[in-house]
């Protein structure tokens, strides 16, 4: 899926489609999900009737404009939205035709041979296997074999990236295509419940559903709608009582100007636009109250490796401790690390055999290596004679009763404490018991990272750097960064906990991951971003996903967000100013005959009452394709304090909705008098 931000709005491949899906959306069963333009359809309905039997004195030239006026800003409205699903569609089509080449080599239960079979036939457990340019088939989990895997059709770069069995990058995605060698797929989805399928239902917008926020928006303009249904219906009596009359044509398209049908037109495409700016930014969210959230957000959760600093930590030096020397820890270090296939774990190893000569290159015979996990926080390799261990420096003092009293003991906190203060992260190495050193992994952070914290801080959000490390590395790092906090040692339970501590104070929280561990504090999180090339339980979690799997771009997201809360708001914040002023433009023109007195509130000096309403009709038509390219792109976001940004807005969209009527619709009224159109 490309970033295709710039693009052009009003392209013809756009426009056509959206033009005839705004006829198609003129459908009571589509209408009536937005009421107020739903009303306005009804009224244009009503108008037509009206044309056709001609009940009152108005022209039939007149009430013709009228109607399709009406019918237009009905239109507009729909046109809007259709415009906005547009692009979606657009992308949905191109995975559909990805989707639909999709064939699946099943293995049979030898695992030697496999049949061809459609990828839609395929079931939860079944192994297929991928070879160097076939499609990827299924979601699902890399069993066997490593590949480098293409997967510009889901996140639009061209870049491949590696794909095995084991870790988190054992993840693999329906529609990507394996470039080099082969793997072995088990299947972990049911046909038709894909990340792909998924995905394109979210981009074309099938699965959108209106937030609370614009559930509670579109209450509000309904409850306006009904009042003014209400003031509306009254005035046939009160005209009566002065001794006149007005026309229900002219009551007609009154409501229709006194109703919100600006903000009511373009509600629905601001919240698809905003889902959609996330998607063209290459993270998609599973729900509109996602970005809603990612705009509220307090506090940002952000992994130290990978997100503030570069990531791969690299073994920079070997500190012995208890008379062993630098070249025993050496050994140790590598052997413990032969099977860690990280970057640091590799780091280790040519470290070790660069400027300490160690030669060993396979596992002692016999070996069983012991695997990292977020709880023991150790790895290593046992043997019938022998145990290495490499871990955190507590962790490894644990493991070893009795080692923590010793002099060695005493030695290595000295010289760990040594290595977090300088920034670094300290592993422990330890031998059949015995404490050989530690080794200094070297952290780098990232570049201008602590400006952009800088900007959050701006925003009124507060950054927690969440770390393994221990606190003294972790102090260090957090300092040089920039972030407001940081939780050390963090295990799996720890990280639930502080989302949870936090939302119990009021306040809303976001956080990225990509491993099984972090799926627990992904689900409970208001803003969870998955990365895309981590498990299926954290994809699964999440209520959003990275297609980049850039751990940083959970910064953007949050400013996405915001801008489209400021989108929202602006543009209601515009409508309402707006329908003030055409109160005050249009009512004292309609009634001066009625009530003569109103003459000196006609500030406009419209032409006639015919003339008054017919601008307004106009101007309330035209304004509303003229906000379409506000809509969908965005009002643009500055980080700054909540206070200075809504004098901002209110000085921008609150005065400018106040003025536009004023000069809009006294443009139109002078047009519409000097051509003889009222």
């Amino acid at each position: 899926m490309a970033k295709t931000s710039s693009k052009s709005l009003f392209t013809a491949d756009l426009v056509v489609p959206a033009i005839k899906a705004a006829f198609v959306k003129l459908r009571p069963a589509e209408l009536i999900r937005n009421p107020v333009m739903f009303v306005t359809a009804v009224v244009a309905l009503l108008m037509t009737v009206l044309l056709v039997i001609g009940d009152d004195e108005l022209t039939i030239g007149f009430k013709l404009q009228l109607v399709v006026w009406l019918w237009l800003t009905v239109l507009f409205g729909t046109f809007a939205e259709a415009l906005a699903e547009g692009r979606g569609k657009a992308q949905a089509a191109s995975l559909r035709a990805t989707k639909a080449e999709l064939t699946a080599k099943r293995l049979r239960g030898d695992g030697r041979q496999y049949d061809d079979v459609p990828a839609s036939q395929l079931k939860v457990g079944d192994i297929v296997l991928v070879e160097t340019n076939d499609l990827i088939p299924s979601d699902g989990d890399v069993v066997s074999g490593v590949a480098s895997v293409n997967e510009a059709a889901i996140t639009g770069e061209s870049a491949p990236v590696i794909r095995e069995a084991g870790g988190d990058r054992s993840a693999v995605t329906a529609g990507t295509r394996v470039i080099s060698d082969e793997i072995r797929v088990r299947v972990t989805v049911m046909p038709g419940q894909g990340f792909l399928d998924r995905m394109i239902a979210l981009v074309e917008g099938a699965e959108r559903r209106k937030t609370p926020n614009e559930i509670a928006l579109t209450l509000l303009l309904v409850g306006l709608t009904i009042i003014f249904l209400i003031a509306v219906g009254t005035i046939p009596g009160f005209a009566s009582y002065a001794g006149g009359s007005i026309p229900v044509a002219m009551l007609a398209a009154l409501l229709i100007t006194l109703i919100p049908t600006t903000i009511a037109a373009l509600l629905s495409a601001i919240g698809i636009a905003g889902m959609d700016r996330l998607v063209r930014f290459n993270v998609l969210a599973k729900s509109g109250r996602a970005v809603e959230a990612a705009g509220d957000i307090d506090v940002l959760l952000l992994d130290k490796t990978g997100t503030i600093t570069i990531g791969d930590r690299q073994a920079s030096a070997f500190r012995s401790v208890g008379g062993a020397t630098n070249a025993e820890l050496a050994e140790a270090a590598l052997i413990a690390s032969l099977a860690d296939e990280t970057p640091e774990g590799r780091s280790i190893v040519v470290l070790a055999r660069d400027r300490f000569g160690v030669r060993t290159t396979n596992l002692p015979r016999g070996a069983e290596v012991i695997p990292f996990t977020a709880q023991t926080r150790i790895s290593g390799v046992r043997t019938p004679d022998m145990l290495v261990q490499k871990g955190a420096v507590d962790s490894i003092l644990k493991a070893n009763p009795g080692v923590g009293e010793t002099a060695a003991a005493t030695e290595l906190r000295r010289i760990t404490d040594e290595i977090a203060r300088a920034g670094g992260t300290p592993l422990a190495v330890a031998r059949d018991g015995r404490l050989l050193g530690a080794i200094f992994l070297r952290d780098v952070v990232k570049a201008g990272i602590r400006e952009r914290f800088g900007e959050l801080r701006q925003m009124g959000i507060r950054t927690v750097m969440i770390t393994g490390d221990n606190p003294l590395t972790a102090a260090a790092i957090a300092a040089e960064a920039g972030v407001d906090d940081f939780l050390a040692q963090a295990s799996p339970e720890d990280k639930l906990a502080l989302i949870r501590k936090e939302q119990q104070g009021g306040r809303l929280v976001a956080m990225c991951g990509d491993g099984t561990n972090d799926a627990p504090a992904l689900a409970q999180a208001d803003v969870g971003v998955a990365m895309n090339t981590g498990t299926q339980a954290a994809r699964e979690a999440g209520n959003m996903v990275d297609l980049d799997s850039d751990p940083t771009k959970l910064i953007e997201v949050v400013g996405l967000g915001k801008q489209l809360l400021m989108t929202r708001g602006a543009l209601t914040t515009f409508s309402v100013a707006n329908d003030v002023a055409k109160y005050f433009a249009i009512i004292p023109a309609m009634f001066v005959a009625l009530y003569p007195d109103l003459g000196v509130l006609n500030v406009m000096a419209l032409g006639s009452p015919q003339s008054a309403i017919l601008s307004a009709i106009i101007f309330n038509a035209v304004i509303i394709p003229m906000l379409v390219p506000l809509a969908l792109r965005g009002v643009t976001y500055r980080p700054m304090a909540a206070g200075p940004l809504l004098a901002r807005n209110l000085a921008i969209y609150g005065l400018g909705g106040l003025l536009a009527p004023f000069v809009g619709i006294k443009a139109i009224d002078l047009l519409v008098g000097g051509i003889g159109l009222a």
